[in-house]
């Protein structure tokens, strides 16, 4: 029974965002202005949250592996492994970073994830927990791969006026239209803090930026 739940996460989820080009952000980053300044506002913000580490951390929704590289540069990790429901951008950032001994990518379930208890010195959420079904169950998961006193940052929409009435709409009718109905929840002022307070994680940073359309939290575990 467990097995076929897992499946229907991850295939409902790949689903969902099946018309989601592989390359999406580094070619999105090379093409459009916008969304090149939207994006390195974040790497810039979650920058700052990063912690040095010689450890190893896991990026889940790692996507075409943009952001995974920001992080492993950052943090100066042993060791980053991106995970991702899509596996054409798995194999699309496997190739695209085949060289680097230091990061590694594997198709898999954010519900679910394939990996033992306390695995990780870091894990990170970006731009990804509004797009999966059951954020208390990936709050969970990330708790459990995580090693005491290790850290997570997670980032999201904030679902402020100007983000769900004005940007969200008009991106989903434009260029950002492959992302229509893949925002699952909607995270309103502190209530991604609730969750994961509810999962054993004490909030150390609650930072929003981007005119207060995304919010960055840092966590700990206890």
């Amino acid at each position: 029974m467990q097995k076929n739940t897992v499946y229907d996460y991850k295939n409902h989820a790949a689903d969902l965002h099946s018309n989601v080009p592989p390359d999406w952000y580094v070619r999105s980053m090379k093409e459009n202005l916008l969304q090149r300044y939207w994006h390195n506002r974040r790497f810039q913000e979650v920058k700052k949250l990063v912690e040095p580490t010689g450890g190893y951390i896991l990026d889940i929704g790692s996507a075409d592996g943009t952001f995974t590289k920001v992080i492993l540069d950052r943090s100066g990790a042993s060791k980053v492994v991106g995970i991702d429901v899509l596996e054409k951008s798995v194999l699309f950032a496997k190739k695209r970073f085949a060289r680097s001994k230091k990061m590694s990518f594997k198709t898999g379930d954010a519900h679910a994830l394939p990996f033992t208890n306390n695995e990780f010195d870091g894990v990170f959420c970006l731009e990804t927990m509004e797009h999966v079904e059951d954020p208390d169950k990936v709050i969970k998961e990330a708790s459990r791969v995580l090693k005491k006193n290790g850290y997570m940052i997670v980032l999201v929409p904030s679902e402020n006026w100007l983000f769900r009435f004005i940007v969200w709409p008009l991106w989903t009718l434009w260029r950002g239209k492959i992302w229509k109905d893949t925002h699952l929840h909607q995270f309103k002022a502190d209530q991604l803090i609730s969750y994961l307070e509810k999962g054993g994680f004490k909030v150390c940073q609650n930072q929003k930026f981007l005119l207060g359309m995304l919010q960055a939290i840092k966590v700990e575990k206890q």
